[in-house]
């Protein structure tokens, strides 16, 4: 994975939790995916439309 290494510390302490036996907060974490994933799904809808209007 190609990600600097003050990006990872932030996302680690983001969904981080001693609580958990694995180390990070699951509700947390699923919800920082959908959320990136959201921005990028906006982000593809908006290329799409700019491509559809340079090509007609």
């Amino acid at each position: 994975m190609d990600i600097d290494e003050t990006t990872y510390a932030e996302i680690a302490e983001m969904i981080n939790s001693d609580e958990s036996p694995v180390g990070i907060d699951a509700k947390k974490t699923h919800v920082y995916i959908i959320h990136k994933l959201n921005q990028i799904e906006k982000r593809l809808v908006s290329l799409e439309k700019r491509m559809a209007a340079d090509a007609g």
